[in-house]
């Protein structure tokens, strides 16, 4: 098994996986390889993007496995040992390649990268339902952080809060 950014010749194959993640997630919707490959390229390997997509290839070349991480700075913890932080936004290793030390791999490889990056922790969200996750995670390892919540908006609420008030009202500086 390699592990690498990913590389142009291996973007066919990331957009198998990133469809495979679209289904595990929304099991009763669809999404078109198009959709996919406009995001992947538009988006998240567009220039700018804060997006690391770091890939698990096997012996014949095929994605079975990706992290995608980001690079931060605290806002809470200016020391130096702290400011830098790590996301890890998604980890998703192919449904026939679960358990077979891929998901450790990467995050292997992201752990030797957030160090090389000065990082002083890595973070990320799991599922409450997704048990083997969690025993996962805890057997690379990683503490659950306790007291904190995750909160979203959705399109619909964000629409409403947004038009709440005239002072929340985004104005460009000329």
């Amino acid at each position: 098994m390699r592990i690498a950014p990913v590389s142009p010749e291996q973007y066919e194959s990331l957009i198998d996986l990133l469809c495979e993640l679209y289904r595990y997630y929304n099991p009763e919707a669809s999404v078109s390889r198009d959709v996919v490959r406009d995001h992947l390229m538009g988006n998240l390997l567009a220039p700018g993007s804060a997006v690391r997509l770091i890939v698990a290839e096997d012996a014949a070349g095929n994605v079975v496995g990706f992290a995608a991480v980001m690079l931060l700075h605290s806002l809470v913890d200016p020391t130096p040992a702290n400011r830098r932080q790590c996301m890890v936004k998604e980890l998703y290793v192919r449904a026939g390649m679960r358990g077979g030390g891929v998901g450790r791999a990467l995050m292997a490889w992201v752990a030797r990268y957030a160090l090389d990056q000065g990082c002083g922790r890595i973070d990320w969200h799991v599922q409450a339902s997704n048990h083997a996750g969690i025993r996962f995670y805890g057997g690379l390892g990683a503490d659950r952080v306790e007291g904190r919540l995750n909160y979203r908006l959705g399109r619909r609420a964000m629409g409403a809060l947004a038009s709440s008030s005239q002072e929340a009202r985004c104005s460009e500086a000329t």
